[in-house]
């Protein structure tokens, strides 16, 4: 029972298989007077038995215990799925002695127990141990505990599997996203071939493979966190995480602990130690966002991590040492909140590195039909929609609209539509009010515009017509232009000069002169 307890002990203490055996081995034989022993599983590689873990045996003497399922003993009790019990192997045929386990000339008669490791009543395995024969009874009794042993490791061995399974499974989902973000942000795919963007491109690729800290500036919902990640991707640090932290989200005791971690019991509500964002970006990129809204006492930490690369967490006093490349991001005048002293001018510098700034989307309007087309294809496929015919007027539309939100309104317009749309065919019914507003006063801007272009080529072509007639310019063009108002306006309304009048804006008394004057025919 003592034994079984330790054994159990060792057991719970690790999850690697090999360790366990050697611990348990070591105990039998201070215990029982174990000699050698194996740990046997099948490699479902080469299809044979062979030693993974072993005590009392050379490397060499390993590299020899390698069995057929069904050859030798062990092969019998992996095939058989039942335990043997040799009490002198010097007189057991089947016994093959590959790895020296039945000892030498002198070492006297040796017994040899092998019993076999059953995942869901599969043997996968065995697990065999050789010791100086004591008698019948004693033999009986350590291979009735060799096989609660066994037993006990079997389970281990198949937690292990499932572990490790899930480990690989893990690593392969792992690299499969990893391949998939370095496929997602390659330069090719970030939408826009306008001078603009192409600038910004060729900047990016520049100071990817560097380690230089980047500042980037722009609007909101320009695509800062989208050229952050393309940075990081196409870096040697593309491997590593890459952690976005909103410095513009958190309070300030919030964001320090975010940022650096705490201990336990640093501050109210620290009930456990917490590993900060810098540290979890050892090795990687640390992304951060609205770094215009950082408090003064931040900076200066902030400072310091890009001047040291060290930084402690909250209530402790150990210094934590980092490699960690930053990339911030801010829709603020950072030049100009320096001036307000709002900013520090140090931490400012420190950032200051490199400085990409992405132009808002009126200024790349070129690229508007790309991201529409993007955005389109997107939204359909996630929402099994069709929508995919603009007409000019609404492309006009939508490149004529200023876009206060850049791309991230364009793309919710875009996903509005798709989500409201029941054809093909993308109608003005399916953009957001502001969009909509927008057009209608296009319109009538335009038909504004229109009435005084005529007006002007009427004025032109008047004064070249009647340019041997002058003195009588004004009363030929005004008055024709008021003979057609009033005539449009009387048919208009039905004839009635009455409502006519009120129509035109003019005295009813004036309209009966000019209707009188100009012969135009109306009732009463």
């Amino acid at each position: 029972m003592a034994i079984l307890e330790r054994i159990s002990e060792i057991l719970g203490s690790s999850l690697e298989i090999e360790d366990l055996f050697g611990q348990v081995m070591a105990l039998l034989t201070s215990e029982l007077g174990v000699s050698r022993a194996a740990l046997v599983l099948k490699d479902e590689f080469i299809g044979r038995l062979r030693i993974v873990a072993a005590m009392g045996l050379s490397d060499e003497e390993k590299e020899r215990g390698q069995y057929e399922v069904g050859e030798g003993v062990t092969g019998q009790v992996v095939q058989t799925g039942r335990a043997r019990i040799v009490a002198d192997i010097a007189n057991e045929p089947d016994f093959l002695n590959r790895t020296g386990m039945g000892g030498g000339k002198g070492s006297g008669q040796m017994s040899f127990i092998c019993v076999p490791i059953k995942i869901a009543d599969r043997p996968v395995g065995a697990i065999s141990a050789s010791k100086p024969f004591v008698d019948d009874a004693t033999l009986a009794t350590d291979a009735r505990l060799l096989r609660i042993i066994t037993g006990n490791i079997a389970q281990a061995q198949h937690v292990h599997q499932l572990v490790k399974r899930e480990k690989d499974q893990w690593l392969e989902e792992t690299q499969r996203l990893r391949e998939n973000l370095r496929t997602k942000y390659r330069f090719e795919n970030i939408i826009g071939t306008s001078p603009a963007m192409m600038d910004v491109l060729a900047t990016v690729g520049q100071v990817s493979a560097s380690r230089a800290t980047v500042l980037l500036l722009g609007e909101t919902g320009t695509g800062k966190e989208l050229i952050a990640k393309a940075i990081h991707y196409n870096s040697p640090r593309r491997d590593k995480p890459f952690v976005r932290v909103n410095c513009g989200a958190l309070s300030e005791t919030l964001l320090e602990s975010e940022l650096f971690g705490h201990v336990k019991g640093s501050f109210t509500g620290a009930v456990r130690d917490k590993v900060g964002r810098f540290e979890a970006a050892d090795g990687g990129t640390i992304f951060l966002d609205e770094i215009g809204t950082l408090d003064p006492q931040l900076q200066v930490k902030l400072l310091r991590v890009l001047q040291e690369r060290e930084f402690e967490r909250v209530g402790d006093h150990r210094t934590i040492k980092c490699d960690v490349r930053v990339i911030a991001a801010t829709n603020l005048d950072l030049a100009e909140e320096v001036r307000k002293q709002n900013f520090r001018e140090d931490l400012y510098y420190r950032l200051n590195v490199v400085t990409i700034y992405l132009p808002p989307l009126r200024g790349r309007r070129e690229d508007i039909p790309q991201l529409i087309d993007h955005f389109l294809d997107k939204y359909n496929a996630e929402n099994t929609g069709t929508l995919h015919k603009i007409s000019r007027e609404m492309m006009n539309t939508l490149l004529r609209y200023p876009w206060p939100g850049n791309v991230r309104e364009l793309e919710n317009a875009i996903e509005r539509a798709v989500v409201l749309s029941n054809s093909d065919e993308f109608t003005e019914d399916l953009l957001p009010i502001q969009i909509r507003m927008f057009a209608q006063q296009g319109r009538d801007k335009q038909q504004a515009e229109t009435i005084e272009s005529l007006a002007r080529r009427l004025s032109e072509q008047a004064v070249e017509e009647y340019a041997m007639r002058e003195g009588e310019v004004w009363e030929l063009v005004v008055g024709e232009v008021e003979k057609q108002l009033i005539t449009r306006a009387l048919e208009r309304n039905g004839g009635v000069k009455t409502r006519s009048a009120d129509f035109l804006g003019i005295n009813r008394n004036t309209l009966n002169k000019k209707v009188k004057e100009m012969e135009i025919v109306a009732d009463d």
